[in-house]
């Protein structure tokens, strides 16, 4: 029993500690308003690279909201890479008859195609680009009018050659919907906190900037082409190792995206086992001891949880030990979800604590021993 209790304990104050560190490394990121010389004339040519699969429901909102940006359009092209859509996504593109959108259709299925398909979506978008810096969006996402005003104006800011910005769940009505947005948005609060004490490489795909300069300079997708997912942490750590201290994160309201949450259960589970299957992929001593103690820490929680199912006298050291997390959790999220105008998401945080745990193991287990399904496609 000491010795359960005892190792359970040392991490939680393991993991408490890191996030209580993380709070003050996220309350130290300078809002991009607050850098010197941030309003300015844009002069960047950008080109935004949308991946779409099946995407006929979100496409045409997602190309809506990017005609939308005040940004000017001498300066921006949109190219959707079509992957082997099997419904309107193509027709729905071609509607839109606007000259900034390009539309790829990806037709063959070679090697590279067949390990990632999402990243042979990117490069075939990229090596037809003619912007300096590459923005990448999901077809599923959608964005206010400042967006890539605002990535254009801190990378000239900066000088970072790799942006990382923020993104947000929609929150629906479903209680999985708000658990996700809650789960998401921590994860968001973690990127920009590490990312800009240089600490580790954190992003999601779904609002980033790099140069295309420099994504060929690394070998773009060369390396990890081999892992279906990873076309963003994957590719940020190349980038980081061949240029230290440029990777940055935009820290601003105006450059936040909307994306949707899974739809169901077995959707989300997926996205999550998706996610970390490529943990062992990651070079990073940090990154990986980090995810181990937040897999650990929820592991022996769970542990102990069911001891005190069994043997009574473990069940006060559960909930002592929960409370101890869960605090560390709020003082860190608090701040978060006032940023990304979320904050009733905290009503939730101690509800779904069980379910919380419960995930990480099974996505954090399953993300290296099994399958995930994809657009409609079986990935390893």
């Amino acid at each position: 029993m000491l010795l359960l209790v005892s190792i359970t304990g040392v991490l939680v104050l393991l993991y408490a500690v890191l996030f209580l560190l993380f709070r003050q490394w996220w309350n130290q990121v300078p809002l991009l308003a607050d850098r010197a010389g941030a309003a300015s004339i844009s002069s960047t040519r950008l080109s935004v690279i949308i991946p779409a699969r099946n995407e006929e429901a979100n496409i045409g909102a997602c190309l809506q909201s990017i005609l939308s940006q005040d940004y000017p359009g001498e300066l921006l092209e949109i190219i959707v890479v079509d992957d082997h859509s099997t419904d309107k996504t193509a027709a729905i593109v071609q509607s839109f008859r606007s000259p900034l959108i390009h539309l790829i259709s990806l037709a063959d299925e070679n090697d590279a195609f067949m390990r990632s398909p999402k990243k042979y979506a990117i490069e075939t978008g990229i090596k037809k680009a003619s912007g300096q810096l590459i923005v990448t969006t999901d077809a599923d996402c959608t964005a206010g009018p400042g967006w890539l005003t605002e990535i254009e104006q801190y990378y000239r800011i900066s000088g970072k050659v790799f942006i990382a910005a923020p993104v947000k769940i929609n929150i629906g009505l479903s209680l999985l919907s708000r658990f996700q947005s809650l789960d998401f948005l921590t994860m968001q609060g973690i990127t920009a906190a590490v990312v800009y004490k240089q600490f580790m490489n954190m992003c999601n795909g779904a609002n980033l900037a790099y140069e295309k300069a420099a994504f060929f300079e690394v070998g773009g997708f060369s390396g990890i082409d081999t892992i279906a997912s990873g076309d963003d942490m994957l590719l940020m750590y190349k980038v980081a190792r061949r240029f230290p201290g440029c990777t940055g994160y935009l820290k601003s309201k105006e450059a936040i995206v909307t994306t949707a949450p899974a739809a169901t259960c077995k959707d989300f589970i997926q996205q999550r086992i998706r996610w970390a299957s490529k943990a062992t992929n990651y070079k990073e001593p940090t990154i990986f001891t980090v995810l181990l103690l937040v897999y650990l820490t929820n592991f022996f929680l769970f542990v102990l949880l069911v001891s005190g199912l069994f043997q009574f006298q473990y069940f006060p050291y559960f909930l002592i030990l929960l409370f101890i997390k869960f605090m560390a959790e709020l003082i860190f999220v608090n701040g978060i979800t006032e940023f990304f105008n979320q904050q009733r998401l905290l009503l939730y945080l101690l509800l779904l604590q069980p379910v919380h745990i419960m995930y990480i193991i099974v996505s954090g287990f399953f993300g290296q021993f099994r399958t995930y399904e994809w657009k409609g496609r079986k990935l390893k």
